[in-house]
Parts: C-alpha cells; sequence; structure tokens
C-alpha cells in the first residue's frame, strides 16, 4: 500500500467529507461564471428563453434535452444509493453541507457553542454569552445564506445580468425578492428546522429501502460481534457485561455512535431511513475500538460482507441494468444534443396560395423569422438547394444580432412550366438553405417550403 493510500485509509470520514464539502462548494460557486466561446457551462436563462449546456446554446424550441438531463439526474443518484447508500444525503447534499458549515464550523470551531463528537446536546442558551453567540452565529449564516440564494440563481439568470439588475434594484424588486425568500428559507432551514429536513419532508428517505440489498454499502452494525444491544421491538436490552460471552459481545455501550449522529439515531438498531450515511458513527466507533486493539463495530460495508461473510459484489443485476440505463440516456443524450441547430428558421406560407403574373411567371409568397441563437451578430444568406427552375425574389442578406429575431417576407417565383395539369393545382416541395456568411458549414439549416404550381388553365 502507498504512503497516500495508506494516509486515505487512516483518514476518518469526516476529514474526507469536509474536503469533498469544500470541492463541491468551489465548483457551485465558480460554474456560473465558466463560459465556453460566450455561453455557460449550465444555464436555464428564463429571461433569454434558453439552455445553456456544456458551453452550448439551446433555445426553448429545443428544450427536448431536458427530459433527458432530468432522467440522467434521477438514475444517477438512484444507481449512488444502490451502490453506496444514501452517499448523496452525506456526501453531496446541499442540505447537509449548510448544516455542517453552521453546526460544526460556526457554532462548535468558530463560536465553540457545541463539541464535534456531541451532536445530540443543543447549546446552553442559559449560560451567559451563549445566547450573544448564538445571535452571532446566525448573523455569519445569513451572510452565507445570501451568497448561496444568489449562487442558486446564477443557474437561472446569468452572473453578468444577475450583478446588472442589482444596480437598478427598484426595476428587479423580483428578482431581490426572489434571493431574500431563498436566504429567509436557508436560515429557517438549517438554523431551526435542521435534520428534520431531511428526517420529515425529504422524499429521498422514503424511497431508500426499495434501491437497498444486501450488497448496498452503508453505515452497518456488526451484531456478529457486538451482540444485539436492541430485541425486535427496537426495545434496548438492559444487560451487564459478565452476562455476555466476551468473544462475541464487544460493544462497550459507550454509545459514541449515538451521541455523534446528526439524525440523533442509535445505529446499533439497524437500517432506519433517517440515516444519512455521513458515516459519523464509524468515526466514533473506531476512535473507541481503536483504543482496545480492535477494528470498528461499525463500518462502511455491506449486509453481505458484516452478518453473511459474503464478499461484497459491485457487479450484480441492479448496478447492470443501472448502467446500461444511464449509458442509453448519455448517448441519448448526445444524439439529441448533435441535432442542435445555431439558428432557428421558421417557414409560414400567406393566406394566397400563389399569384400568377405576367408572362407567366408564378409566385408564392412565404414569411421566414429567423432567430441567432450565437453570441455574436450573423448576416444570413438564403438559397434553394433542389430546384434550379424556382428563383428567390425579395431577399436581401441581412444582419441580425445576438438573440434577436427577424421577420422576412421571401417570394418565390418561377417562369417555367413545372406541371402541366388541368385539372388541380400541384405542390412542390423545395428545399430551401439557410446560413450564416460568416460560418456557413456550422451556422446552417434546411427547411423544407411547398410551392403551389397552378393548373394550367390558370396561366392563360
Amino acid at each position: 500500500m502507498t504512503k497516500s493510500n495508506e494516509f486515505l485509509s487512516k483518514t476518518p470520514y469526516r476529514l474526507k467529507r469536509y474536503v469533498g464539502y469544500v470541492v463541491a462548494t468551489v465548483v457551485a460557486l465558480s460554474l456560473p461564471f465558466i463560459r465556453i466561446d460566450g455561453n455557460h457551462i449550465f444555464l436555464l436563462s428564463f429571461d433569454k428563453k434558453q439552455l445553456h449546456l456544456l458551453g452550448t446554446a439551446f433555445d426553448m424550441q429545443e428544450l427536448y434535452l431536458m427530459p433527458f438531463l432530468l432522467m440522467l439526474l434521477f438514475l444517477g443518484i438512484f444507481a449512488v444509493t444502490s451502490l453506496g447508500g444514501r452517499a448523496w444525503c452525506g456526501w453531496a447534499c446541499p442540505q447537509t453541507i449548510f448544516r455542517v458549515i453552521y453546526r460544526d464550523l460556526i457554532e462548535t470551531k468558530l463560536l465553540g457553542l457545541r463539541r464535534i463528537k456531541n451532536k445530540q446536546k443543543e447549546p446552553d442558551l442559559s449560560k451567559p454569552g451563549n445566547k450573544a453567540k448564538k445571535i452571532l452565529g446566525i448573523l455569519i449564516w445569513t451572510c452565507l445564506a445570501l451568497i448561496a440564494a444568489a449562487d442558486f440563481l446564477w443557474y437561472f439568470v446569468p452572473p453578468e445580468d444577475f450583478f446588472a439588475y442589482l444596480q437598478d434594484p427598484l426595476e428587479h424588486l423580483f428578482l431581490i425578492g426572489f434571493v431574500l425568500a431563498i436566504a429567509a428559507f436557508l436560515i429557517y432551514d438549517v438554523v431551526f428546522l435542521k435534520e428534520d429536513f431531511c428526517i420529515y419532508i425529504c422524499p429521498y428517505s422514503r424511497v431508500q429501502s426499495v434501491l437497498y440489498d444486501n450488497d448496498t454499502f452503508q453505515a452497518i452494525y456488526s451484531t456478529n460481534r457486538g451482540g444485539d444491544i436492541y430485541n425486535e421491538s427496537k426495545e434496548k436490552i438492559i444487560f451487564k457485561a459478565k452476562d455476555l460471552p466476551i468473544d462475541t459481545n464487544e460493544c462497550t455501550t459507550c454509545e459514541s455512535c449515538v451521541t455523534v449522529c446528526p439524525t440523533h439515531i442509535d445505529i446499533r438498531k439497524g437500517l432506519q431511513l433517517e440515516c444519512i450515511n455521513c458515516l459519523e458513527c464509524v468515526d466514533a466507533c473506531t476512535t473507541v475500538m481503536g483504543k482496545l486493539g480492535k477494528p470498528s463495530l461499525v463500518q462502511w460495508s455491506s449486509t453481505n460482507a458484516i452478518k453473511n461473510d459474503i464478499p461484497t459484489k459491485i457487479v450484480r443485476k441492479s448496478t447492470i441494468m443501472y448502467s446500461v440505463a444511464l449509458m442509453l440516456v448519455v448517448a441519448l443524450l448526445f444524439v439529441m444534443g448533435g441535432e442542435k441547430e445555431y439558428m432557428l428558421l421558421n417557414i409560414n406560407k400567406t393566406t394566397q396560395l400563389y399569384k400568377v403574373k405576367e408572362d407567366g411567371i408564378v409566385a408564392n409568397n412565404y414569411v421566414l423569422l429567423f432567430q441567432n441563437t450565437e453570441s455574436k451578430p450573423l448576416t444570413y444568406e438564403l438559397e434553394i438547394i433542389d430546384n434550379p427552375d424556382i428563383k428567390i425574389e425579395r431577399f436581401e442578406p441581412f444582419t441580425l444580432s445576438p438573440g434577436k429575431l427577424a421577420k422576412k417576407v421571401v417570394i418565390l417565383e418561377t417562369n417555367k412550366i413545372l406541371v402541366d395539369d388541368k385539372t388541380k393545382d400541384t405542390p412542390i416541395t423545395v428545399t430551401l438553405k439557410a446560413y450564416a456568411k460568416e460560418d456557413p458549414t456550422k451556422v446552417v439549416v434546411f427547411r423544407k417550403a411547398v410551392f403551389i404550381f397552378p393548373r394550367a388553365d390558370k396561366l392563360k
């Protein structure tokens, strides 16, 4: 084992989680500011009616990607749950991160109101100075909550627009009110609601039992070594150490795993929906049993490994199914994303089917709606690619600013006899090619239009 691997194996899960929280925080705060070719990594802008994904801007008409993104999100969380239990809850959920920042950093490290190893005991506000510390802690968290609320909105209102709107607050009271409302919720949630959000409100805990199996990694207590501390009805068994076989009952009943639990459960009762897989109990038991020269009774492992003495299977039916589903969704996402058009063009025919001019010229009128979805001005050209007998009249190349729309009336004409039919008008499909002069290979779309050619007697 290398020194780095040995260090990681000995590092408490709490410190590993802290590193993960720092990384998640840095990513969440910096991601809205990263731009590729003027587009954001992820942005769902209702103002500009666009979805930015990995530096590509999709118009609202292209939001067929959203269902695939949602499927990817939920399937990903379900797959992680099947493998590592509620790893999302304990290691990546904003609710948990915010609680750790407030409880462990602000109240414990900065203000000394708590102890890391005892999350059951609330601060004693009757002591002199503790009320002032509590208020100070809430004020500190209020500032952080405002930043978190703004960061949340940056994924819907890009930072460059957000800060520009703040310079004229009276014109953007809704935006400011939204930030304040989110911040107020975060203050109530983190300071007063606490882990009750995870236990009673979050629906995720209610579905975890369906996703777990005997190979799912979770915080699990070894009854083979520590004995059953609770009977079948989960009532605590009162016993004396001398009444238990020493070789099979190693639990010292120190209850360090209980006092350190943020959701106030006893891991020795077995799987409980309140457990968020933070692994604080594993660290606590590792410390206590380590002093006795024994491995922890609570480990991040599986039921098969701890209770049935069977190696944990990573590759199994559920993980294969999730992997196939995720790969399928990702493949569909790339396929659909590959259909991205870098300009939008809608073609509508006018109410007049056609017009016969002098010398037998037949004209059809169309209304074309152009939209520039790129981040730079583009000059658009238009041509017919599959019918040389039909010409474009009354269209001149024009320049369109980013995000703007333009409506153009286009006339298609022909002086040829395309169809010699004396009984009815004949629809002829033509293909129009619209492209940007600055980048004709990338910014190009093809659209079908129906040209109505009149019956023969109309041409006389």
